[in-house]
């Protein structure tokens, strides 16, 4: 295994663990204030999740995929696993300022 691989799936996996904390927040704070600006966060929240879980599956599961991504050179490992890593920093901005 490379490197890179283990960096995608850990930032897709922490993506996915900070988009279900997310996605609680934004649903108890909907269900209160009924805002329609939370409602698009739970929306765009969903289809990050659903993307990076489908991620780590392929990171973590699809062996045709991981082969794939040993064997690619590695300019393309450090852009898909830098890929994951920004919307991690993403993601971690807008926890930090959902959580304050």
């Amino acid at each position: 295994m490379t490197v890179w691989l283990d960096v995608a799936r850990a930032a897709a996996g922490v993506n996915v663990l900070l988009l279900l904390a997310l996605g609680s927040v934004w649903l108890r704070n909907y269900r209160q204030h009924g805002a329609r600006h939370t409602l698009g966060l739970l929306v765009v929240g969903a289809f990050l999740l659903v993307e990076n879980a489908l991620w780590l599956y392929f990171y973590v599961v699809h062996p045709a995929f991981v082969g794939w991504f040993v064997a690619a050179d590695a300019d393309v490992q450090v852009g898909m696993a830098m890929l994951c890593g920004l919307e991690l920093v993403a993601l971690a901005v807008l926890a930090r300022i959902t959580w304050r």
